[in-house]
């Protein structure tokens, strides 16, 4: 998918939903023709408001349009007549997040992730896929519909089967890599956070590598670790993951289950915060960080809160930045990963609260 791909967005009214949609829309490739708002996305059979889809069928016709996103997850009856009506393809949210995934993964375990994703999202939607690419035809007992129907849903569980025998085998590779490490008695340090945070940018400062860095979501799909050195010749193990976002499903969070692992286990858990951004927006995107965390049961006693990008504040607002009420759960710190400020505190903090595992450890 180009550039040349032209969207209209259908998201929330408030100022938070509209700009993540529409990063996630570029991310995926999209050119945002433009964004409408709606307080309830998902009405009547259109997946949005009657009227709404018939001020889209204009906009499309309009702009010449080729997508529609719309920010929620639609059924595939909902899409299909919304389709119908304004003669553009229907991307759902679910789907959107999916596609810049897939663009994404470079790896062998990320691009099975990805598919594995691909397929949970696809299995409840297949009997109205199926009933759409066989209409007209006998649907009743033994009728071809239902037998096209099971044909799919048998396929997708099969392929669905296929594709976790292949992830257990890379999460048992992974399992022996972490107790090759635990017996180097060498802590781990595992970052985390909100996609484009700025957690691939302290990586690269932390470990001297050069992973690619973006202000796109999601640039880092796959976990990368490195040994990094600390004040007074401390070492630790430290480890790039992939970024969280809010209204993310359940069955993605499952999907990257191998990967995001990582974090349960780790001696400390780096939670990155965009500090530059409102405070309402940290608030929910830190709220989101933390639901996805507490799903894969971090000990909160072990997250140290990083505050990046104060190098955007003014001196005012980043004296008492981490005095806000919103962070009062957390010992946290603040850091500039692009300009360097702050890394110092960052290294002491980090060696403070970690100590060597026993080489012997499990």
């Amino acid at each position: 998918m180009g550039a040349q791909n032209k969207a209209i967005i259908v998201t929330y009214p408030d100022e938070f939903a509209k700009n993540e949609i529409t990063e996630l829309a570029r991310a995926a490739g999209y050119d945002v023709d433009r964004v409408v708002t709606q307080k309830e996305v998902i009405k009547s059979e259109y997946g949005v408001g009657v009227g709404k889809a018939e001020e889209l069928e204009g906009m499309v016709s309009e702009s010449h349009a080729d997508t529609i996103i719309i920010d929620e997850s639609v059924t595939s009856a909902q899409a299909n007549k919304l389709s119908a009506k304004t003669h553009a393809q229907i991307v759902d949210r679910e789907r959107l997040i999916l596609n810049i995934f897939a663009r994404r993964a470079t790896t062998t375990e990320g691009k099975l992730q990805v598919k594995l994703a691909e397929l949970r999202y696809e299995l409840p939607r297949a009997r109205d896929v199926v009933r759409n690419s066989v209409r007209g035809e006998q649907a009743g007992f033994m009728g071809m519909g239902e037998y096209a129907v099971d044909v799919k849903f048998r396929d997708l569980k099969r392929q669905m089967v296929f594709v976790k025998e292949k992830l257990e085998k890379s999460r048992t590779v992974r399992d022996l890599h972490t107790r090759q490490r635990r017996k180097l008695g060498v802590p781990f340090v595992s970052l985390a956070g909100y996609t484009s945070s700025g957690k691939t940018t302290l990586f690269n400062r932390l470990s001297a590598e050069s992973k690619e860095e973006s202000p796109k979501l999601f640039t880092t799909l796959a976990t990368t670790t490195r040994m990094v050195a600390l004040p007074n010749s401390k070492k630790i193990l430290l480890s790039d993951t992939v970024g969280f976002i809010s209204r993310l499903p359940t069955y993605l969070v499952e999907s990257f289950k191998s990967t995001l692992d990582e974090l349960r286990y780790a001696d400390l858990v780096l939670l990155m915060v965009d500090a530059s951004e409102n405070i309402e927006s940290i608030g929910i995107k830190l709220s989101s960080c933390r639901e996805t965390l507490n799903e894969l049961e971090v000990d909160p006693t072990r997250i140290l809160l990083v505050l990046n990008k104060v190098d955007l504040l003014d001196s005012g607002a980043r004296g008492r930045i981490e005095f806000d009420p919103l962070f009062r759960d957390y010992s946290s710190v603040k850091i500039s990963a692009t300009r360097g400020d702050g890394l110092h505190q960052l290294r002491t903090k980090i060696s403070e609260r970690t100590s060597p595992r026993k080489p012997h450890s499990a």
